[in-house]
Protein backbone atom coordinates (compact mmCIF):
# COMPACT_ATOMS: atom_id res chain seq x y z
CA UNK A 1 0.00 0.00 0.00
CA UNK A 2 1.39 3.38 -0.92
CA UNK A 3 2.38 5.40 2.14
CA UNK A 4 0.49 8.71 2.31
CA UNK A 5 2.93 11.61 2.11
CA UNK A 6 2.20 15.28 2.69
CA UNK A 7 4.33 18.35 2.44
CA UNK A 8 3.90 19.32 6.10
CA UNK A 9 6.88 19.23 8.41
CA UNK A 10 4.85 17.26 10.98
CA UNK A 11 3.99 14.54 8.52
CA UNK A 12 7.57 14.40 7.26
CA UNK A 13 8.65 13.83 10.83
CA UNK A 14 6.19 10.96 11.23
CA UNK A 15 7.32 9.54 7.93
CA UNK A 16 10.89 9.79 9.04
CA UNK A 17 10.08 7.58 11.98
CA UNK A 18 8.23 5.10 9.79
CA UNK A 19 11.09 5.04 7.33
CA UNK A 20 13.54 4.50 10.17
CA UNK A 21 11.49 1.56 11.34
CA UNK A 22 11.85 0.06 7.91
CA UNK A 23 15.61 0.72 8.00
CA UNK A 24 15.78 3.05 5.03
CA UNK A 25 19.29 4.34 4.44
CA UNK A 26 18.27 7.75 5.79
CA UNK A 27 14.85 8.78 7.11
CA UNK A 28 12.68 10.61 4.62
CA UNK A 29 12.89 14.35 5.01
CA UNK A 30 15.96 14.33 7.25
CA UNK A 31 19.63 15.19 6.90
CA UNK A 32 21.36 17.27 4.26
CA UNK A 33 19.73 15.37 1.42
CA UNK A 34 17.87 17.25 -1.30
CA UNK A 35 14.24 16.26 -0.81
CA UNK A 36 13.00 18.83 -3.34
CA UNK A 37 10.41 17.24 -5.61
CA UNK A 38 10.15 13.96 -3.70
CA UNK A 39 6.88 14.94 -2.02
CA UNK A 40 5.32 16.11 -5.29
CA UNK A 41 6.45 12.91 -6.99
CA UNK A 42 4.86 10.82 -4.25
CA UNK A 43 1.60 12.77 -4.38
CA UNK A 44 1.35 12.32 -8.15
CA UNK A 45 2.35 8.65 -8.36
CA UNK A 46 0.28 5.78 -6.98
CA UNK A 47 1.53 2.40 -8.22
CA UNK A 48 0.21 0.29 -5.37
CA UNK A 49 0.42 -3.38 -6.27
CA UNK A 50 2.62 -2.88 -9.36
CA UNK A 51 6.05 -4.47 -9.72
CA UNK A 52 8.74 -2.68 -11.70
CA UNK A 53 11.35 -5.06 -13.10
CA UNK A 54 14.88 -3.87 -13.86
CA UNK A 55 18.07 -5.59 -14.96
CA UNK A 56 21.60 -4.29 -15.25
CA UNK A 57 25.31 -4.95 -14.65
CA UNK A 58 25.38 -4.17 -10.91
CA UNK A 59 25.88 -7.22 -8.72
CA UNK A 60 27.04 -7.87 -5.17
CA UNK A 61 27.86 -4.71 -3.23
CA UNK A 62 26.73 -2.47 -6.09
CA UNK A 63 23.35 -4.21 -6.24
CA UNK A 64 22.92 -3.64 -2.51
CA UNK A 65 23.57 0.08 -2.98
CA UNK A 66 21.16 0.60 -5.86
CA UNK A 67 18.52 -1.45 -4.04
CA UNK A 68 18.70 1.19 -1.29
CA UNK A 69 17.92 3.84 -3.91
CA UNK A 70 14.96 1.87 -5.23
CA UNK A 71 13.46 1.58 -1.75
CA UNK A 72 12.74 5.32 -1.83
CA UNK A 73 10.86 4.82 -5.09
CA UNK A 74 8.87 2.03 -3.43
CA UNK A 75 8.13 4.21 -0.39
CA UNK A 76 6.83 7.05 -2.58
CA UNK A 77 4.76 5.00 -5.02
CA UNK A 78 3.66 1.82 -3.28
CA UNK A 79 5.23 -0.24 -6.08
CA UNK A 80 7.73 -3.04 -5.65
CA UNK A 81 11.03 -2.92 -7.50
CA UNK A 82 12.66 -6.16 -8.60
CA UNK A 83 16.24 -5.45 -9.71
CA UNK A 84 18.38 -8.36 -10.93
CA UNK A 85 22.06 -7.85 -11.69
CA UNK A 86 24.06 -10.02 -14.04
CA UNK A 87 27.72 -10.38 -15.01
CA UNK A 88 26.46 -11.39 -18.45
CA UNK A 89 23.98 -8.53 -18.74
CA UNK A 90 24.89 -7.71 -22.35
CA UNK A 91 23.93 -11.19 -23.52
CA UNK A 92 20.97 -11.59 -21.19
CA UNK A 93 19.17 -8.40 -22.19
CA UNK A 94 19.39 -9.20 -25.89
CA UNK A 95 18.01 -12.69 -25.33
CA UNK A 96 15.15 -11.49 -23.14
CA UNK A 97 14.21 -8.68 -25.54
CA UNK A 98 14.14 -10.99 -28.56
CA UNK A 99 12.07 -13.55 -26.68
CA UNK A 100 9.53 -10.95 -25.55
CA UNK A 101 10.39 -11.32 -21.86
CA UNK A 102 12.36 -8.14 -21.27
CA UNK A 103 12.09 -6.37 -17.90
CA UNK A 104 10.54 -2.92 -17.72
CA UNK A 105 13.91 -1.16 -17.65
CA UNK A 106 17.51 -2.03 -18.41
CA UNK A 107 20.69 -0.33 -17.20
CA UNK A 108 23.20 -0.23 -20.04
CA UNK A 109 26.94 0.21 -19.40
CA UNK A 110 27.55 0.68 -23.14
CA UNK A 111 25.61 3.18 -25.29
CA UNK A 112 26.51 1.13 -28.36
CA UNK A 113 24.44 -1.83 -27.18
CA UNK A 114 21.52 0.46 -26.32
CA UNK A 115 21.74 2.01 -29.80
CA UNK A 116 21.67 -1.44 -31.41
CA UNK A 117 18.60 -2.45 -29.41
CA UNK A 118 16.84 0.83 -30.22
CA UNK A 119 17.44 0.30 -33.94
CA UNK A 120 15.86 -3.16 -33.61
CA UNK A 121 12.76 -1.80 -31.91
CA UNK A 122 13.57 -3.16 -28.45
CA UNK A 123 13.65 0.20 -26.63
CA UNK A 124 10.91 2.73 -25.98
CA UNK A 125 11.60 6.44 -26.60
CA UNK A 126 11.79 8.41 -23.36
CA UNK A 127 9.22 11.16 -22.64
CA UNK A 128 9.16 14.29 -24.74
CA UNK A 129 11.09 17.11 -23.15
CA UNK A 130 13.41 14.88 -21.14
CA UNK A 131 16.33 15.72 -23.41
CA UNK A 132 15.87 19.43 -22.76
CA UNK A 133 15.67 18.74 -19.04
CA UNK A 134 18.92 16.72 -19.06
CA UNK A 135 20.68 19.39 -21.12
CA UNK A 136 19.77 22.00 -18.50
CA UNK A 137 20.24 19.95 -15.33
CA UNK A 138 23.25 17.72 -16.04
CA UNK A 139 26.89 18.67 -16.35
CA UNK A 140 27.87 18.43 -20.02
CA UNK A 141 24.17 17.77 -20.53
CA UNK A 142 24.20 18.22 -24.30
CA UNK A 143 26.88 15.55 -24.56
CA UNK A 144 24.90 13.11 -22.42
CA UNK A 145 21.75 13.73 -24.44
CA UNK A 146 23.69 12.99 -27.61
CA UNK A 147 25.05 9.75 -26.10
CA UNK A 148 21.49 8.65 -25.25
CA UNK A 149 19.95 9.57 -28.63
CA UNK A 150 19.66 6.84 -31.29
CA UNK A 151 17.79 5.92 -34.42
CA UNK A 152 14.77 3.77 -33.78
CA UNK A 153 13.43 0.97 -35.93
CA UNK A 154 11.71 3.60 -38.07
CA UNK A 155 14.99 5.44 -38.68
CA UNK A 156 13.89 8.46 -36.63
CA UNK A 157 16.12 9.74 -33.84
CA UNK A 158 14.80 9.87 -30.27
CA UNK A 159 16.19 10.00 -26.76
CA UNK A 160 16.29 6.40 -25.51
CA UNK A 161 18.80 6.53 -22.66
CA UNK A 162 19.06 8.60 -19.48
CA UNK A 163 22.49 8.59 -17.85
CA UNK A 164 22.67 7.83 -14.15
CA UNK A 165 26.13 6.79 -12.94
CA UNK A 166 29.24 8.36 -14.48
CA UNK A 167 32.89 7.28 -14.39
CA UNK A 168 35.69 9.82 -14.90
CA UNK A 169 38.80 8.83 -16.85
CA UNK A 170 40.70 12.07 -17.50
CA UNK A 171 42.71 11.97 -14.27
CA UNK A 172 46.41 12.06 -13.40
CA UNK A 173 47.39 10.53 -10.06
CA UNK A 174 50.49 11.74 -8.23
CA UNK A 175 52.22 11.70 -4.84
CA UNK A 176 52.05 15.17 -3.21
CA UNK A 177 55.10 14.35 -1.08
CA UNK A 178 57.19 13.87 -4.23
CA UNK A 179 55.85 17.07 -5.78
CA UNK A 180 56.65 19.01 -2.60
CA UNK A 181 60.17 17.61 -2.29
CA UNK A 182 61.04 18.61 -5.85
CA UNK A 183 59.07 21.87 -5.82
CA UNK A 184 56.71 20.88 -8.64
CA UNK A 185 53.27 22.47 -9.14
CA UNK A 186 50.14 20.84 -10.55
CA UNK A 187 49.91 21.85 -14.24
CA UNK A 188 46.91 23.78 -15.49
CA UNK A 189 47.37 23.17 -19.23
CA UNK A 190 48.72 20.41 -21.46
CA UNK A 191 51.59 22.70 -22.38
CA UNK A 192 52.49 22.94 -18.68
CA UNK A 193 52.15 19.17 -18.27
CA UNK A 194 54.64 18.56 -21.08
CA UNK A 195 57.03 21.12 -19.60
CA UNK A 196 56.64 19.46 -16.19
CA UNK A 197 57.41 16.07 -17.72
CA UNK A 198 60.64 17.42 -19.20
CA UNK A 199 61.60 19.17 -15.96
CA UNK A 200 61.13 15.98 -13.98
CA UNK A 201 63.33 14.03 -16.35
CA UNK A 202 65.98 16.75 -16.13
CA UNK A 203 65.89 16.45 -12.34
CA UNK A 204 66.49 12.69 -12.60
CA UNK A 205 62.93 11.81 -11.61
CA UNK A 206 61.04 9.52 -13.98
CA UNK A 207 57.79 11.35 -14.79
CA UNK A 208 55.38 8.53 -15.63
CA UNK A 209 54.39 5.05 -14.61
CA UNK A 210 52.54 3.40 -17.51
CA UNK A 211 51.23 -0.15 -17.68
CA UNK A 212 49.38 -1.55 -20.69
CA UNK A 213 49.14 -5.15 -19.56
CA UNK A 214 45.73 -6.66 -18.90
CA UNK A 215 45.82 -10.30 -19.92
CA UNK A 216 43.74 -10.84 -23.05
CA UNK A 217 42.80 -7.13 -22.95
CA UNK A 218 46.40 -5.87 -23.00
CA UNK A 219 46.64 -2.48 -24.63
CA UNK A 220 43.38 -0.92 -23.47
CA UNK A 221 45.03 1.67 -21.14
CA UNK A 222 46.78 3.14 -24.19
CA UNK A 223 43.44 3.58 -25.97
CA UNK A 224 42.28 5.82 -23.10
CA UNK A 225 45.39 7.96 -23.55
CA UNK A 226 44.69 8.35 -27.26
CA UNK A 227 41.03 9.16 -26.67
CA UNK A 228 41.97 11.86 -24.17
CA UNK A 229 44.39 13.34 -26.69
CA UNK A 230 41.75 13.31 -29.43
CA UNK A 231 39.48 15.43 -27.21
CA UNK A 232 42.29 17.86 -26.42
CA UNK A 233 43.58 18.31 -29.96
CA UNK A 234 40.34 18.41 -31.97
CA UNK A 235 36.73 19.48 -31.76
CA UNK A 236 34.39 16.88 -30.20
CA UNK A 237 32.72 16.42 -33.60
CA UNK A 238 36.00 14.99 -34.90
CA UNK A 239 35.99 12.49 -32.03
CA UNK A 240 32.44 11.47 -32.97
CA UNK A 241 33.41 11.04 -36.62
CA UNK A 242 36.34 8.86 -35.61
CA UNK A 243 34.16 6.65 -33.40
CA UNK A 244 31.64 6.21 -36.24
CA UNK A 245 34.39 5.61 -38.84
CA UNK A 246 33.20 8.65 -40.75
CA UNK A 247 36.85 9.62 -40.87
CA UNK A 248 39.32 6.74 -41.18
CA UNK A 249 41.48 5.57 -38.33
CA UNK A 250 44.54 6.71 -40.27
CA UNK A 251 43.20 10.24 -40.72
CA UNK A 252 45.98 12.73 -39.85
CA UNK A 253 43.96 14.00 -36.88
CA UNK A 254 43.87 10.52 -35.35
CA UNK A 255 47.54 9.87 -36.10
CA UNK A 256 48.34 13.16 -34.37
CA UNK A 257 46.55 12.00 -31.21
CA UNK A 258 48.41 8.67 -31.24
CA UNK A 259 51.71 10.50 -31.61
CA UNK A 260 50.81 12.86 -28.77
CA UNK A 261 50.38 9.81 -26.56
CA UNK A 262 53.69 8.55 -27.90
CA UNK A 263 55.42 11.77 -26.83
CA UNK A 264 54.94 10.49 -23.28
CA UNK A 265 54.95 6.73 -23.67
CA UNK A 266 57.72 6.15 -26.24
CA UNK A 267 60.42 8.18 -24.48
CA UNK A 268 62.49 5.89 -22.27
CA UNK A 269 63.43 8.86 -20.08
CA UNK A 270 59.77 9.56 -19.37
CA UNK A 271 58.51 6.06 -18.47
CA UNK A 272 59.50 3.91 -15.51
CA UNK A 273 61.48 0.99 -16.92
CA UNK A 274 61.27 2.41 -20.44
CA UNK A 275 58.66 2.09 -23.18
CA UNK A 276 59.20 -1.65 -23.65
CA UNK A 277 58.48 -2.17 -19.96
CA UNK A 278 55.23 -0.22 -20.23
CA UNK A 279 53.92 -2.68 -22.80
CA UNK A 280 54.37 -5.64 -20.45
CA UNK A 281 53.59 -4.10 -17.04
CA UNK A 282 50.12 -4.96 -15.78
CA UNK A 283 47.96 -1.86 -15.40
CA UNK A 284 47.06 -2.94 -11.86
CA UNK A 285 50.72 -2.95 -10.84
CA UNK A 286 51.74 0.22 -12.68
CA UNK A 287 50.75 2.84 -10.05
CA UNK A 288 52.93 1.19 -7.37
CA UNK A 289 55.91 3.33 -8.41
CA UNK A 290 54.19 6.42 -7.03
CA UNK A 291 54.64 5.09 -3.50
CA UNK A 292 58.16 3.66 -3.49
CA UNK A 293 61.07 5.35 -1.69
CA UNK A 294 62.70 6.79 -3.68
CA UNK A 295 59.77 7.16 -6.11
CA UNK A 296 59.98 5.17 -9.32
CA UNK A 297 57.72 7.72 -11.02
CA UNK A 298 55.85 10.91 -10.27
CA UNK A 299 52.57 10.59 -12.20
CA UNK A 300 50.13 7.98 -13.44
CA UNK A 301 47.23 8.66 -15.84
CA UNK A 302 44.28 6.41 -15.08
CA UNK A 303 40.55 6.44 -14.37
CA UNK A 304 38.78 6.94 -11.07
CA UNK A 305 38.79 3.21 -10.24
CA UNK A 306 42.59 2.87 -9.92
CA UNK A 307 42.75 3.47 -6.12
CA UNK A 308 41.49 -0.10 -5.76
CA UNK A 309 45.01 -1.16 -6.77
CA UNK A 310 46.96 1.25 -4.55
CA UNK A 311 48.96 -0.14 -1.61
CA UNK A 312 47.24 -0.36 1.76
CA UNK A 313 49.09 2.66 3.13
CA UNK A 314 47.88 4.96 0.33
CA UNK A 315 45.97 7.88 1.83
CA UNK A 316 44.09 10.38 -0.30
CA UNK A 317 45.45 13.89 0.19
CA UNK A 318 48.53 12.64 2.00
CA UNK A 319 50.67 10.41 -0.20
CA UNK A 320 48.36 10.31 -3.22
CA UNK A 321 46.15 12.80 -4.98
CA UNK A 322 44.95 13.54 -8.51
CA UNK A 323 44.38 16.37 -10.95
CA UNK A 324 42.39 16.81 -14.13
CA UNK A 325 44.35 15.88 -17.27
CA UNK A 326 44.46 19.41 -18.66
CA UNK A 327 43.62 20.60 -22.14
CA UNK A 328 45.87 22.50 -24.55
CA UNK A 329 45.58 26.20 -23.86
CA UNK A 330 46.42 26.92 -27.48
CA UNK A 331 43.63 24.66 -28.80
CA UNK A 332 40.98 26.52 -26.75
CA UNK A 333 38.65 23.51 -26.49
CA UNK A 334 37.40 24.14 -22.98
CA UNK A 335 37.61 21.27 -20.49
CA UNK A 336 36.80 18.03 -22.32
CA UNK A 337 36.30 14.94 -20.20
CA UNK A 338 36.64 11.30 -21.15
CA UNK A 339 34.56 8.85 -19.21
CA UNK A 340 32.09 6.03 -19.13
CA UNK A 341 28.81 5.42 -17.40
CA UNK A 342 25.49 3.64 -17.22
CA UNK A 343 22.14 4.72 -18.62
CA UNK A 344 18.56 3.67 -17.98
CA UNK A 345 16.33 2.71 -20.90
CA UNK A 346 12.77 1.39 -21.10
CA UNK A 347 12.67 -2.12 -22.55
CA UNK A 348 9.09 -3.04 -21.64
CA UNK A 349 6.84 0.02 -21.24
CA UNK A 350 4.65 0.34 -18.16
CA UNK A 351 3.39 3.08 -15.88
CA UNK A 352 6.02 2.03 -13.37
CA UNK A 353 8.82 2.24 -15.93
CA UNK A 354 7.86 5.80 -16.84
CA UNK A 355 7.61 6.70 -13.15
CA UNK A 356 11.12 5.38 -12.54
CA UNK A 357 12.49 7.74 -15.20
CA UNK A 358 10.73 10.61 -13.43
CA UNK A 359 12.16 9.45 -10.10
CA UNK A 360 15.70 9.48 -11.51
CA UNK A 361 15.31 13.21 -12.20
CA UNK A 362 15.16 13.82 -8.44
CA UNK A 363 18.43 14.63 -6.65
CA UNK A 364 17.61 12.13 -3.89
CA UNK A 365 17.74 9.27 -6.42
CA UNK A 366 21.43 10.09 -6.83
CA UNK A 367 22.33 11.23 -3.34
CA UNK A 368 21.40 7.95 -1.65
CA UNK A 369 24.06 6.11 -3.67
CA UNK A 370 26.49 9.05 -3.45
CA UNK A 371 26.49 8.71 0.32
CA UNK A 372 27.20 4.98 0.09
CA UNK A 373 30.44 5.46 -1.93
CA UNK A 374 31.66 4.50 -5.42
CA UNK A 375 29.21 6.69 -7.32
CA UNK A 376 29.46 9.84 -9.43
CA UNK A 377 26.58 11.70 -11.04
CA UNK A 378 26.33 14.53 -13.56
CA UNK A 379 23.16 15.81 -11.87
CA UNK A 380 23.75 19.47 -11.00
CA UNK A 381 21.04 19.55 -8.34
CA UNK A 382 22.68 17.23 -5.83
CA UNK A 383 24.46 18.24 -2.65
CA UNK A 384 28.13 17.49 -3.32
CA UNK A 385 28.84 17.37 0.41
CA UNK A 386 27.03 14.02 0.49
CA UNK A 387 29.77 12.27 -1.48
CA UNK A 388 31.30 9.55 0.68
CA UNK A 389 34.83 11.00 0.53
CA UNK A 390 36.79 14.00 -0.68
CA UNK A 391 38.17 12.16 -3.72
CA UNK A 392 34.68 11.55 -5.09
CA UNK A 393 33.69 15.12 -4.31
CA UNK A 394 36.71 16.44 -6.24
CA UNK A 395 35.98 14.14 -9.18
CA UNK A 396 32.38 15.37 -9.17
CA UNK A 397 33.65 18.93 -9.38
CA UNK A 398 35.79 17.99 -12.38
CA UNK A 399 32.75 16.41 -14.00
CA UNK A 400 30.56 19.42 -13.28
CA UNK A 401 33.14 21.79 -14.78
CA UNK A 402 33.47 19.74 -17.97
CA UNK A 403 32.46 21.54 -21.14
CA UNK A 404 32.37 18.33 -23.18
CA UNK A 405 31.87 14.72 -22.11
CA UNK A 406 32.63 11.84 -24.40
CA UNK A 407 32.27 8.13 -23.80
CA UNK A 408 35.25 5.80 -24.10
CA UNK A 409 35.70 5.43 -27.88
CA UNK A 410 36.89 1.83 -27.82
CA UNK A 411 33.63 0.83 -26.08
CA UNK A 412 31.62 2.47 -28.87
CA UNK A 413 33.55 0.98 -31.78
CA UNK A 414 32.84 -2.51 -33.15
CA UNK A 415 34.28 -5.06 -30.73
CA UNK A 416 36.79 -6.35 -33.29
CA UNK A 417 38.24 -2.82 -33.44
CA UNK A 418 37.71 -1.25 -30.02
CA UNK A 419 38.38 -4.46 -28.09
CA UNK A 420 40.81 -5.94 -30.59
CA UNK A 421 42.78 -4.12 -33.26
CA UNK A 422 42.96 -0.86 -31.30
CA UNK A 423 44.36 -2.64 -28.24
CA UNK A 424 46.98 -4.64 -30.07
CA UNK A 425 47.86 -1.75 -32.35
CA UNK A 426 48.75 0.45 -29.40
CA UNK A 427 51.09 -2.21 -28.02
CA UNK A 428 52.76 -2.43 -31.43
CA UNK A 429 53.11 1.35 -31.46
CA UNK A 430 54.66 1.61 -28.00
CA UNK A 431 57.13 -1.15 -28.83
CA UNK A 432 58.41 0.47 -32.01
CA UNK A 433 55.87 0.67 -34.85
CA UNK A 434 55.04 3.99 -36.51
CA UNK A 435 51.73 5.65 -35.64
CA UNK A 436 50.66 6.02 -39.27
CA UNK A 437 51.35 2.35 -39.99
CA UNK A 438 49.48 1.16 -36.92
CA UNK A 439 46.51 3.40 -37.74
CA UNK A 440 46.43 2.17 -41.34
CA UNK A 441 46.42 -1.45 -40.15
CA UNK A 442 43.51 -0.77 -37.80
CA UNK A 443 41.56 0.91 -40.59
CA UNK A 444 42.22 -2.02 -42.91
CA UNK A 445 40.76 -4.30 -40.27
CA UNK A 446 37.73 -2.02 -39.93
CA UNK A 447 37.22 -2.03 -43.72
CA UNK A 448 36.79 -5.82 -43.62
CA UNK A 449 33.76 -5.39 -41.35
CA UNK A 450 31.83 -3.28 -43.85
Amino acid sequence: MKRALTASATTLGLLAGAAHAQDLYTPIGEGDYTWDGYQDFADATDLSGETVTITGPWTGNEKAKVDEVFRYFEEATGASVNYSGSDSFEQDIVISARSGSAPNLAVFPQPGLAADMASQGHLEPLPDGLGDWVAENYAAGDSLVSLGTYEGEDGEEDLYGMFYRIDVKSLVWYNPITFDEFGFDVPESMEELKELTEDMADEGLTPWCIGLGSGAATGWPATDWVEDMMLRLHEPEVYDQWVANEIPFDDPQVVEAIEEFGWYAKNDDFVAGGAENAATTDFRDSPAGLFTIPPECAMHRQASFIPAFFPDDAEQGENVDFFYLPSFEEADLGQPLLGAGTLFAITNPSEGASAMIEFLKLPIAHEIWMAQDAFLTAHLGVNNDLYANDALKQQAEILQEATTFRFDASDLMPAEIGAGAFWTGMVDYVTGAEAADVAADIQSRWDTLN
